[in-house]
């Protein structure tokens, strides 16, 4: 009895949540109480599945559009195209001769918008697929899954069209066998006709509209505060920052005061970190030499200590790489140094030399002494292997301007050279000549200097000098820590990655 309904054209409306469904009758089971349709269009849209069956208890009013005829050759399982419109979807029924709807063509607009009612409250149970739908069952599967899990038959429809179909994919030509015969699988997967996937393009702003982006990231913070676990990061949290020279990790806290001089010194500076410098007195200083002498730290190994720092600093107040490079040969710079006949006048040849060396004219004003000091004798013959030129007349000096003076005339014992003639022509040429000046190793003095310094540079631990002496540096001349602490000096190196560092009065 069921049998005689194969074929026919019904419509099935399941209530709002599944909507209406329209299709031809491919199988009735009275035992399941099941009704399958095939080519089956929902809601005006046509289905994406061949098939779909339906139970009896989702059904809430069946209506029979059209009764094939005894001759009608489309029955179930039927490969030739429904060339007949569905009722409801641009078309209109008419009244039959038997009585019953009949359908009448007329043509679609495929552009039309569709009114189609969201999900709110659908079942996985809610469509069973048939045990006859075998020839494509991972894509009824995933199709089905979707159906009953998506909130909105439109996006789920439109989404699954447009991930399955592309403006370039060429679907291949069915190569299984009629009656029912199993296909292979490679046509289970890419069989389908491409005519029956609908035309219509994927929504990516539409899509990509859904999603919330604010309210997932407070989600996600909400629930990161509740449970006490450490915030990855949110679009309004900025990362800290740390400077090229800020240390991001904690550490023990700074002592500046890492030298400890037995007396108070008179006058303390401080390096630019921080530290603090103490002066000493030249009593101590000559003691804190002589100490280091007696160890192995020689005149000549701090003679030589003294050059080295004091022309890399003159090399950096000449221009450093800027001025001194091979393609500047043209502009060579002129270094004026002075010298006495004492120790300190032997530092200041050491410092030629190695100026020299550097491809810096150096111009040596040393006076004539019947008798020099062996250690000045000594520098003076290293000197003379060098390009320096070397003079002991105010008059051999340049009438123009040089580009440094480097200063070593006065002494802390022999304050009576200043009272030679010698002495003060050559102080009435550099104040005369206004180039800057550098002091290494300047003495204290009551008496007013007879050339003021805009540089000076001390050795080891500065002494307390006077506005008249310039900016300090302080230079290291490798004297070791354990001869500090024998004059009684807790020390500590201020010096960090470099050998002469400026000083600052406090």
């Amino acid at each position: 009895m069921a049998t005689d309904w194969l074929g026919s054209i019904v419509s099935i409306n399941c209530g709002e949540s599944l909507g209406v469904y329209q299709g031809r009758v491919s199988a009735v089971d009275q035992v399941s109480q099941t009704i399958s349709l095939t080519r089956p269009f929902h809601n005006g849209v046509k289905c994406l599945v061949p098939e779909v069956t339906f139970r009896a208890g989702d059904i809430t009013e069946l209506k029979i559009l059209e009764i094939p005829g005894p001759g009608d050759s489309r029955q179930c399982g039927d490969s030739q195209q429904m060339d007949t419109a569905i009722p409801g979807v641009g078309c209109q029924v008419g009244p039959s001769q038997n009585g019953t709807g009949k359908v009448l063509k007329k043509p679609m607009s495929s552009s039309a918008p569709q009114n189609i009612p969201r999900r709110t409250d659908m079942k996985s149970q809610d469509i069973v697929i048939s045990p006859q739908q075998q020839c494509s069952k991972s894509y009824m599967d995933r199709h089905m899954e979707t159906l009953s899990q998506s909130k909105g038959f439109r996006r789920r429809h439109n989404s699954w069209s447009s991930s399955s179909r592309h403006p370039n994919q060429v679907t291949p030509k069915k190569s299984g066998l009629k009656n029912g015969q199993m296909k292979s699988k490679d046509d289970e997967c890419f069989g389908d006709d491409i005519e029956e996937i609908p035309d219509t393009d994927f929504d990516f702003e539409g899509n990509l509209a859904l999603f919330d982006k604010a309210a997932v990231f407070e989600e996600i913070e909400t629930y990161e505060r509740r449970s006490g676990t450490r915030s990855r990061g949110t679009p309004n949290e900025k990362p800290a920052r740390y400077r090229h020279d800020e240390n991001i990790l904690e550490s023990e806290p700074i002592v500046y005061r890492r030298i400890v001089v037995p007396q108070n010194p008179n006058k303390e500076f401080c390096t630019d970190s921080g530290l603090v410098v103490p002066s000493v007195s030249y009593e101590l200083h000559k003691k804190l030499l002589a100490v280091a002498e007696k160890h192995g730290l020689t005149l000549e190994r701090r003679l030589e200590m003294t050059g080295v720092c004091a022309s890399q600093m003159a090399l950096s107040l000449l221009g450093g790489p800027n001025r001194l490079n091979p393609k500047n040969v043209h502009q060579r710079p002129t270094v004026a140094l002075l010298c006495g006949p004492h120790v300190k006048g032997a530092q200041g040849i050491s410092c030629g030399r190695h100026l020299s060396n550097h491809d810096v004219h150096v111009i040596l004003f040393l006076p004539n002494f019947v008798k020099m000091l062996e250690s000045i004798t000594n520098e003076l013959n290293l000197f003379s292997k060098t390009q320096g030129q070397q003079v002991s007349s105010v008059k051999d000096l340049p009438d123009t301007p040089v580009d440094l003076v480097i200063n070593c005339l006065d002494c802390h014992e022999n304050a009576f050279l200043r009272d030679q003639p010698w002495y003060k022509a050559v102080v009435d040429w550099a104040n005369q000549n206004r180039a800057p000046v550098l002091s290494i190793d300047p003495p204290i003095s009551e008496m007013e200097l007879g050339i003021d310094a805009k540089w000076s540079l001390a050795l080891g631990l500065p002494l307390p000098l006077g506005e008249r002496a310039g900016r300090v540096y302080l230079c290291d001349i490798g004297i070791p820590q354990k001869v500090f602490q024998e004059v009684g000096i807790n020390y500590h190196s201020p010096f960090g990655c470099k050998f002469v560092i400026p000083l600052h009065s406090t």
